[in-house]
C-alpha cells in the first residue's frame, strides 16, 4: 500500500489542561478502586481471543458513538461473522506513547490479548515529541506485548508538513522502522484514502464518522489473515 501525503492543517500545539491536584487520601482511594476493577476485570484462562486495541483519539471514536468509530465497526464485523475474537477498545484520547508505556503492562496482563493493534503517536507528532522518544517507547510496548505472545499490528501514522520536512520524514519513517526492527505487522497509514477536504471533522484532526469504514479497511486488510 502506498502512502499518501495529506496536508491536514493541524495544529503544532493543542491547547494543554490544567492538572488538578488531589490529595493523598483521595489519590490513595482512587488507587484501591482501580486495583479492585482491574483485579475483577481479569480475563480468566480460558475466556474468548481477544485483539486489544490500544490507540489515541482515532481509534477512541472522537465525538461519534463508540458503534461508529472502525472499532466498533470491527466488533460487529466480526460478531455478524460469527467469530469468536471480542475486541478491547483501551483507546484514549490524547494518549501519547509516552502514556501508553506506562499503562500497556497493566492492560495485557488484565486481558491477555492474542493480538495487540499499536496506534500510537500521532499526539507526540502534533507536540513536537523527539522521534528517538517515540521509537523508544513503541519499541517497548510491542516487545512487552510479545513477551505475552501477542500478535502485535504496528498502525503507522503520517504528520502535518509544518513541522518540517526533516521530522515529517523521520516521524512517517519511525513506525516502519519499529514494525522491522520487532518483526510486527505493520499498518503503513492508518488515514489512507480519506478525502482531507470531505471526511475530517472541523479540527482537521479527526477522522468524521463516514471516514470509519475506510480507516477499518486499513487495518482489516492486515489483521484478516491472523484470524
Amino acid at each position: 500500500m502506498g502512502l499518501r501525503r495529506i496536508d491536514y492543517h493541524w495544529p503544532t500545539r493543542p491547547p494543554a489542561r490544567p492538572l488538578r491536584r488531589r490529595s493523598l487520601p483521595f489519590s490513595l482511594a482512587l488507587l484501591a478502586v482501580v486495583t479492585a476493577v482491574t483485579t475483577q476485570a481479569d480475563a480468566p484462562p480460558d475466556a474468548p481471543p481477544t485483539i486489544l486495541v490500544f490507540g489515541d483519539s482515532l481509534s477512541a471514536g472522537y465525538r461519534m458513538p463508540a458503534e461508529r468509530g472502525w472499532v466498533g465497526l470491527l466488533e460487529k464485523r466480526l460478531a455478524d461473522a460469527g467469530s469468536p475474537y471480542r475486541v478491547v477498545n483501551a483507546s484514549v484520547s490524547g494518549e501519547t506513547t509516552t502514556g501508553g508505556r506506562g499503562r500497556i503492562a497493566m492492560l495485557l496482563a488484565q486481558h491477555r490479548p492474542r493480538i495487540v493493534i499499536l496506534e500510537l503517536g500521532g499526539n507526540d507528532g502534533l507536540r513536537g515529541y523527539s522521534v528517538a522518544s517515540i521509537r523508544e517507547n513503541l519499541a517497548a510496548m510491542a516487545r512487552a506485548a510479545r513477551a505475552r505472545d501477542a500478535t502485535v499490528i504496528v498502525v503507522g501514522m503520517q504528520m502535518t508538513p509544518n513541522l518540517g520536512p526533516r521530522y515529517t520524514r523521520s516521524f512517517r519513517d519511525v513506525f516502519v522502522e519499529v514494525s522491522d526492527e520487532l518483526d510486527t505487522e505493520l499498518v503503513p497509514f492508518l488515514l489512507e484514502g480519506i478525502d482531507a477536504e470531505t471526511m475530517m471533522q472541523a479540527d482537521g484532526i479527526h477522522p468524521t464518522a463516514e471516514a470509519q469504514p475506510i480507516l477499518l479497511e486499513n487495518v482489516w486488510e492486515v489483521l484478516a489473515p491472523l484470524l
